[in-house]
């Protein structure tokens, strides 16, 4: 064992390896800046290039820039209210308040720290607890997949706003958009009107480009104003790494931490999830959780803590299937998956026994990608925030550019930017209407795995509901999911008393 972990580390701290991850953390963190990019382009885009590289320097590249590229999502999810990457939503929330409050250097300080803390408690989850929970996520069938998707759905209540009744038909209009294309399972057509491009339905780069990125470029054009460079200069103390708490704050917040570091554990490992989810359970989460739940949204650390630091534990959860199993646990690690079969590494339980050398090589290359997209990011924030001093007019229309690259780079279909526009204004209306965004995308992740789950397992049950219920695991989040469910009708029905 002692052996494997000093052969692995050699491995990457040698100077091609060490190039390579850092060059992948600083591209990353461009990647995931950018509206429009993601880490998922970044780690494809660069798939060939790994392939000229030894197996543990091409890995290590690959994993370079998926470190680097969630971590880099936020940055723009803060500044402009635009998520970076599909996993940062929620972390616009209130990332973009403390922004509009003058407090942008905080909040991104926040980020850098909370996200490196998360990156190395995720690691060390993959490392110490992989096999075990492997394991655990071996025993679950669709009737599981399904219940856990059910419990998720229920978490719209929590980010409904003000308005229950809007709140909830947002989350139906996503379920909506996600039922447009080929069913699963048997591929029927459905809401496709005759047309072609609606048959592989909206994807959902165009989708949450188009409903946050473009709806939020026409509002900021409407308003004419935004955050001056003037006023983030008051905010910038930092001199070094960046920490962002004071004391008192940083322990208020281990709670929120621990409890948002097992949610995104807990979600990394499941399959198809991934942290575009989780984050956003992970905010409903600590919102419900929370003494104030009406301060969410304004522009606290609680709402900043809890989605940043579930996205970055859920990169270390989405690396157990895929290092134990097999089995990719988002659709980064479905491409890294694919680097790993280019370099004729077959991942799986037996890997661990064969190639231990291999395995802790590849743990160092997510420690040094942390550790590196930390100092990067805390001695580039000056930098970083001077993307909010670029004019509006040339900032706006850079983004617009961007975004449209990167919704047409998802299948390489003009559809999918006319989709974005679309939705875009469709984002800007409802934005006016004063309708929630958040259930939307919630509602358009989930309701496709609820509906696959649901498929299978009637499928292997011959048509009967029973084994949704009668399995422990399906029948105990079912409970949870209805319990809910019926404490947010008690928490409405007591508000409109008061």
């Amino acid at each position: 064992m002692s052996s494997d972990i000093l052969a692995g580390m050699a491995a990457v701290f040698e100077p091609t390896a060490m190039l390579l991850v850092l060059f992948g953390a600083l591209l990353g963190i461009i990647f995931g800046t950018i509206p429009g990019l993601s880490a998922t382009m970044a780690v494809a885009i660069c798939l060939p290039i790994s392939f000229a590289f030894q197996p543990v320097q091409g890995i290590s590249l690959l994993l370079g820039l998926y470190v680097g590229g969630v971590s880099g999502g936020s940055v723009t999810s803060i500044l402009l209210g635009i998520p970076g990457t599909a996993s940062s939503i929620a972390t616009v929330w209130d990332g973009k308040p403390m922004t509009d409050k003058g407090l942008a250097g905080k909040a991104l300080s926040i980020d850098i720290f909370i996200t490196f803390l998360a990156n190395i408690v995720g690691f060390l989850f993959l490392i110490f607890l992989a096999p075990q929970i492997a394991r655990l996520a071996l025993r679950f069938a669709p009737f599981e997949y399904f219940a856990v998707t059910i419990f998720s759905i229920t978490l719209i209540s929590s980010l409904t706003g003000k308005s229950v009744v809007k709140g909830l038909l947002a989350g139906l209009m996503g379920m909506a958009l996600a039922m447009v294309g080929d069913a699963p399972i048997d591929s029927y057509p459905r809401y496709t009107f005759g047309t072609d491009a609606l048959m592989i339905g909206f994807s959902i780069l165009p989708v949450l480009i188009g409903l946050y990125a473009i709806s939020e470029v026409f509002s900021s054009a409407e308003k004419r104003d935004g955050i001056t460079s003037d006023k983030l200069k008051t905010d910038f103390k930092i001199r070094g790494l960046a920490f962002g708490f004071t004391k008192k704050e940083f322990f208020q917040q281990i709670p929120n931490f621990i409890r948002s570091s097992l949610i995104g554990v807990g979600i990394g490992i499941l399959p198809g999830i991934g942290g575009g989810t989780s984050n956003i359970i992970s905010y409903a989460v600590a919102k419900r959780q929370s003494k104030y739940p009406e301060k969410f949204g304004t522009g606290i650390i609680d709402g900043l803590v809890a989605p940043e630091t579930t996205n970055s534990t859920a990169i270390g959860g989405s690396m157990v299937p895929l290092l134990t199993l097999g089995i990719p646990g988002d659709t980064v690690t479905a491409i890294i998956l694919g680097g790993f079969m280019m370099h004729q590494i077959v991942p799986g339980p037996m890997l661990f026994r064969t190639s231990g050398d291999l395995v802790f090589a590849l743990f160092t290359a997510l420690m040094v990608s942390a550790t590196i997209v930390y100092i990067v990011q805390s001695f580039g924030i000056r930098l970083i925030v001077k993307i909010v001093s670029v004019p509006k007019n040339v900032l706006l229309s850079i983004v617009v550019v961007f975004c449209a690259v990167g919704a047409f780079a998802t299948n390489n279909r003009i559809f999918d930017v006319q989709a974005m526009l679309i939705l875009g204004i469709i984002g800007f209306l409802l934005l006016k209407f004063k309708f929630p965004l958040p259930p939307i995308i919630l509602g358009f992740i989930l309701a496709p795995i609820a509906e696959l789950n649901l498929r299978r397992g009637l499928m292997m049950s011959q048509g009967s509901f029973l084994p949704f219920v009668t399995s422990p695991i399906a029948a105990a989040f079912l409970a949870v999911a209805l319990a809910s469910v019926v404490f947010s009708v008690i928490r409405e029905i007591k508000a409109a008393k008061q």
